[in-house]
């Protein structure tokens, strides 16, 4: 039996061995939008718990629209163009406009990349496109802190001062925040590295409502609605996709009610129940372009952790075609490997202020604590591939065949999405 799964720009064919009793977890399937654009064009008029944007913009002296970064496979070139028409055709100047890409602490977006991430060349030569840096205090507005928690509130300043906010999204699973898209586009997407490092340290993210799929009481969660609600009016535009990257879903309106109606939408098919765990799961990292560092990748070792038996072998593909991350997480990773686990652990919580990117590394432990980790790539040098901390794999073939002598279970679970597809166990 030969199986597909993402790994970079397309997929990685997998042939298992016949005694294999195979279990595919995927997504259930969703209606594509026969009209994409229309579809878009409709969700602006028709908005949940705000004024259509026809009516929004009357009277706006400037505007700042978010995008996610290149790690989002966002569809840009449907989203910003009647955004923008409708912006100019309400009175809003071109030069007073800013798509800014919500980089939060990862690397900006430049030249043939930002190309392909905008994906319509009328917007870069209409309108401003710049990138948030989040280490540069002058960029940012100083907001005070959280009431709850005492997070510091620093937000770029372009999107602070714009008349009109919007902030566009996709919504998926995310491994930490509950759901991407909506308020996490504004933070982290937004905010100053300090900002960022609160709460992503380890008092947030040891905590056990910090996963994927959770939004109840999740406290990353909290701190983005109160960040949000610091800042004031904001408008949000999210979409949800298929396996195949179509549009099935589109919501504009209030920031946090277009979000939850995606969210909403998006649940049924993206949380998977399954009636078994499994000592062998094979899944990857979600293809291009989430899956072009092992930062990244992370995300596809967290997802599956329900449906794991306890020291399971997870066995994941991902092309790192940028290599392992940034500097900081290639520092962290390395400081893991010197300290051990448990120990790298107890010095996160330590800190009120996590070091930047570490809390991939922090994410990393909880997979590995409930199974062994393989890792396919063809991305990584020798040295990145030591400091992965996982086992490397020449090939998904064999680590399944390994897997399978050692646990001496035929059953294997198959994620071709990785972390798009979110499976729980759920006994029959």
């Amino acid at each position: 039996m030969i199986v597909e799964i993402a790994y970079g720009r397309g997929v990685l064919p997998v042939r298992l061995p016949e005694r294999a009793e195979v279990t595919i977890i995927r997504k259930k399937a969703l209606a594509k939008l026969p009209d994409p654009q229309a579809a878009v064009c409709r969700a602006l008029d028709n908005p949940i718990g705000s004024a259509p944007l026809a009516q929004l913009v009357r009277g706006r002296r400037s505007a700042c629209i978010l995008i996610c970064d290149v790690t989002r496979p966002a569809p840009n070139h449907l989203l910003l163009r009647p955004i923008l028409d409708e912006l100019l055709r309400g009175g809003v100047p071109a030069d007073k406009i800013t798509v800014l890409v919500a980089t939060g602490l990862h690397r900006p977006n430049l030249g043939s990349e930002l190309e392909e991430l905008i994906g319509d060349p009328w917007v870069l030569s209409t309108v401003r496109v710049a990138n948030h840096t989040a280490r540069c205090d002058a960029d940012h507005v100083d907001l005070g802190r959280t009431a709850s928690r005492g997070t510091p509130v620093k937000i770029d300043r372009r999107f602070v001062e714009a008349d009109l906010r919007i902030a566009t999204g996709l919504v998926e699973p995310h491994f930490m925040a509950g759901y991407s898209g909506g308020p996490k586009v504004v933070a982290p997407g937004l905010a100053h590295a300090d900002t960022i490092r609160t709460f992503h340290s380890a008092r947030f993210m040891e905590d056990p409502r910090a996963r994927q799929c959770n939004l109840a009481r999740n406290p990353l969660r909290e701190e983005q609605l109160e960040i949000v609600g610091m800042i004031g009016e904001i408008y949000g535009l999210n979409v949800v996709l298929d396996e195949s990257r179509a549009l099935c879903q589109v919501s504009f309106g209030d920031v946090v009610a277009s979000h939850l109606a995606a969210v909403d939408f998006v649940r049924d098919s993206t949380e998977v129940a399954v009636a078994r765990r499994f000592k062998t799961v094979v899944t990857s990292a979600a293809g291009h372009p989430l899956d072009k560092t092992y930062y990244q990748t992370v995300k596809g070792m967290v997802t599956p952790m329900d449906v794991l038996e306890p020291g399971a072998n997870l066995i994941v593909a991902s092309a790192c075609s940028e290599g392992l991350g940034s500097a900081e997480f290639r520092a962290a990773q390395s400081r893991l490997l010197e300290l051990g686990a448990e120990a790298f652990l107890e010095s996160l919580k330590r800190k009120a202020l996590a070091d930047i990117d570490e809390w991939q590394t922090e994410m990393q432990l909880k997979p590995m604590r409930r199974a062994r980790i393989a890792l396919y790539t063809r991305g990584l040098s020798e040295e990145e591939r030591r400091l992965t901390a996982v086992d490397l794999a020449a090939s998904v073939e064999q680590a399944v065949q390994q897997s399978l002598e050692r646990t001496a279970d035929r059953a294997v679970a198959i994620i071709p999405e990785g972390p798009y597809v979110v499976p729980f166990y759920a006994p029959a």
